[in-house]
Parts: structure tokens; C-alpha cells; sequence
């Protein structure tokens, strides 16, 4: 019976070996997307609130379609915190291809209004640095989250 048990172990034992390798082979496969802000753009404005449209655009570099699950964000415009959090958003990316996608974003005006207006007036005449950073969650069998990083400048549209 123990050599049983022993067998049992050993199996446990690779099997558990060749998932951890899988995992690892699988983070190695899938390659970070290049993900863009696009747009900032003022959809909304209210007594104490303003919301913004936020669009992206995303390029996938692997041979296969990346169905995203949700986002995590964060956007620094001019080097001030702006925006960040997760949207359940359902967007698929095609193999070697790009789509767009968008979120809204609500922001209290007593706290972002001095930087914004400051960010906003200077925007007028050049372009705004941003720097993003965030997660997608892709939707696919054993495949971990993929990180994304960038910076560039953009134009707001208020």
C-alpha cells in the first residue's frame, strides 16, 4: 500500500511541476499590448462632479485575438494623478490588430479643478504629457493578467 501512496505522491508531484511550467510558458507567450490614450474628452459637468470620456487605443502583438475581460488604469496627465480604477469592459482585441475602446470617468470637482483647469488652459496651446499604466484581464484558458506601461502627449478636447 505505501508504494502506492508513494506512486500517488510522485504523480501529484509532476503533475504539479508541468501546471507550474505551463503558467510559466504562458506568461512568456503572451506579449504586453501597447495600449494609447487617444482622447480626454468633457462629457459631463455638474455642481460638484465632471465626467470625462476616455479613449484608447490598443494594439495586440501576438498571432491570436486577446478577449479582455476588464481594465485596470491609471493616467497621470502633465505628471497629476488624473484618473484610475477597473471597468468590466468586454472588448476583444484581433491577432496582430488594434481596436479602440472607451470609459467614463466621474471625477469630484472640488478636488481635481485647480490642476485640471491649469492642465486644460495649457492644453490650449500644446500638447499635455500622460503617463498610463494598468492590467487587462485576458479571457483566455490559463492565461495570467498582461501589464501595459506608456507615455506620450495628447491634445484634451474639453
Amino acid at each position: 500500500m505505501s508504494t502506492v501512496l508513494r506512486i500517488l505522491a510522485l504523480s501529484s508531484t509532476v503533475f504539479a511541476i508541468c501546471l507550474s511550467g505551463c503558467a510559466t510558458s504562458l506568461e512568456n507567450l503572451v506579449k504586453s499590448p501597447v495600449v494609447e490614450l487617444q482622447n480626454v474628452q468633457l462629457v459631463g459637468l455638474g455642481f460638484n462632479s465632471q465626467t470625462f470620456l476616455l479613449s484608447f487605443d490598443v494594439s495586440n502583438p501576438n498571432p491570436f485575438a486577446l478577449p479582455v475581460r476588464s481594465v485596470s488604469y491609471g493616467i497621470k496627465l502633465d505628471g497629476q494623478r488624473f484618473a484610475g480604477g477597473k471597468t468590466a469592459g468586454e472588448f476583444s482585441v484581433p491577432a496582430n490588430g488594434e481596436t479602440v475602446f472607451a470609459i467614463s470617468v466621474d471625477l469630484n470637482l472640488l478636488q481635481t479643478a485647480p490642476k485640471l483647469l491649469a492642465i486644460v488652459r495649457q492644453s490650449a496651446r500644446e500638447d499635455v504629457t500622460y503617463e498610463l499604466d494598468g492590467v487587462l484581464a485576458v479571457d483566455l484558458p490559463f492565461a495570467p493578467s498582461v501589464s501595459y506601461r506608456n507615455a506620450g502627449s495628447i491634445r484634451l478636447n474639453p
